[in-house]
């Protein structure tokens, strides 16, 4: 009895202990997780749950156009630069202008361009999102001869502005329009054709898969079916399809041209010393499809709803545009390049409706050291997201930051704010299709305020989680002016 009661308590003492020491260990993987190794002293902050950390706080949706509470919660408590973790990964997260600056000027020094697992994922591990250096100047530059402002001048605002037109013309004919579909539509028909060669019954096929790609890049990487991930994989699968059917038609024929990015693509594959390979070229097309029309579709549905919302903006613009038609010699004479650059109050609405819909999740970047910045320390291979959103609807920053209000940028006030104003990034990786956007956005302000009037239907309510998303869509029926 004696024996076995000793025995007993042996096997309790060692399972006391046992319990003891992973209990020790377990708080001191939670002090560490809660505490990260610095060699100086981190920004202030939370990193939340140990694996977890703030993920579920940090895509829970807004139900409004402002700034998610995730933000306006810890821009209160730590001030615009704070420590998190999303993902499994610790994050700094910059709502600080003066250091988004910062981190732009340092790229390829002290940082590097990164992206989620979500977007890599989905955009594929060996696209323009992965690369750096030579290969990604090799891209902006094929890009930019057919993006870049000689091109935008001489060939591609004509062509813009008549298939503009069509598109226009065809939602005339419905007795109602999801906004963000018909701009999608109309976007996708013109760069898939300039991209890929593709005729509009293919490239709305096309466009269909890529519905779902901005809501699997901010979600959790769990492909199950029913997720968000899981939709945005099956889309990514059927575009690499399409797209690696397109390239070895082309590559079986290279002496075929179509007079697009395509053709430049081949070029370079059939050279003596191709700087990409196959599956490069079609992840790369891949994200220059999506990027194309996916913010611009969403910041222009924005722009109809604030538009409606306020009449008196309308009228300005086309006082604007009427004294343009006044000032052309033919009828059927188009928009030209002076007449865009010659715009200021369409400029100061365009400036308006990208800092108010902001539709970019944020902008990724990695530590290649430890990084000094405000008296804190960024240590090196920590993730930094840098929220032009947040910078844009701060209070402090622009004064009454929900009102749509154009007048706003008027000249003698437009200097201060354009140092907080980041629509398209910045640095060596400003958007390839900045320029391109904001012609765009110009052209359909041009020809829906001088040619059309319409009347809202139904939708338009917003919510926001890090992009912009319309539950409801937001329909309108369009009609021409008399």
């Amino acid at each position: 009895m004696e024996k076995s009661e000793l025995l007993l308590g042996s096997y309790s003492y060692a399972a006391l202990c046992g319990v003891t020491l992973i209990i020790g260990w377990l708080a001191h993987w939670i002090y560490k997780w809660m505490n990260p190794p610095c060699i100086g002293r981190l920004p202030p902050g939370s990193m939340g749950f140990p694996i977890i950390g703030e993920t579920f706080q940090f895509f829970r949706a807004s139900p409004s156009i402002d700034m998610p509470s995730y933000y306006k919660q810890r821009l209160e408590r730590y001030g615009p630069l704070f420590k998190t973790s999303l993902v499994g990964r610790p994050v700094i997260i910059s709502l600080d202008p003066e250091v988004n600056r910062f981190i732009f000027q340092q790229e390829g020094k002290l940082f590097q361009s990164w992206y989620p697992e979500t977007a890599i994922n989905i955009f594929g591990k060996k696209s323009l999102t992965t690369y750096n250096g030579t290969i990604h100047k090799f891209i902006r530059g094929v890009a930019a001869k057919l993006f870049g402002l000689e091109n935008l001048k001489e060939s591609l605002l004509p062509e813009l502005e008549n298939s503009m037109r069509e598109s226009f013309a065809s939602w005339t004919g419905k007795p109602s329009v999801e906004v963000q579909d018909g701009v999608s539509d109309m976007i996708f028909d013109l760069v898939a054709k300039k991209l890929i060669g593709l005729d509009v019954t293919n490239s709305r096929e096309l466009r269909k898969n890529f519905q779902d790609f901005f809501q699997g890049m901010v979600s959790f990487p769990i492909y199950f079916p029913g997720t968000s991930f899981y939709r945005s994989m099956q889309g990514r699968r059927n575009v690499r399809n399409t797209l690696t059917d397109i390239m070895k038609e082309r590559l079986s024929a290279p002496g075929k041209k179509y007079g697009d990015l395509v053709d430049l693509i081949v070029e370079e594959l059939q050279s003596e010393k191709p700087m990409i390979d196959e599956n490069f070229a079609i992840d790369a097309l891949a994200a220059l499809l999506f990027t194309s029309f996916a913010t611009l579709s969403s910041t222009l549905t924005v722009a109809f709803k604030y538009l409606t919302d306020n009449p008196k903006v309308v009228e300005e613009l086309k006082e604007e545009h009427g004294t343009i038609l006044k000032k052309r010699e033919g009828v059927n004479s188009g928009f030209t390049w002076e007449e865009y650059r010659s715009l200021k109050f369409s400029t100061q609405v365009m400036n308006e409706i990208t800092r108010i819909s902001n539709v970019t999740p944020g902008v990724f970047r990695k530590t290649l050291t430890d990084v000094q910045v405000k008296g804190y320390t960024i240590p090196s291979g920590w993730l930094v997201m840098i929220s032009p959103m947040a910078v844009h609807l701060n209070p402090k920053l622009f004064e009454d930051p929900l009102k749509f209000d154009p007048w706003r940028w008027r000249e003698e006030k437009r200097s201060s704010m354009l140092k907080n104003y980041m629509p398209f990034g910045g640095g060596v990786r400003l958007c390839l299709g900045a320029e391109f956007s904001k012609l765009f956005i110009a052209l359909f302000l041009h020809i829906l305020v001088t040619e059309y009037s319409w009347t809202e239907i139904e939708g338009g309510e917003v919510l926001r989680i890090s992009e912009i998303m319309f539950p409801q869509g937001y329909h309108i029926q369009l009609v021409p002016q008399t």
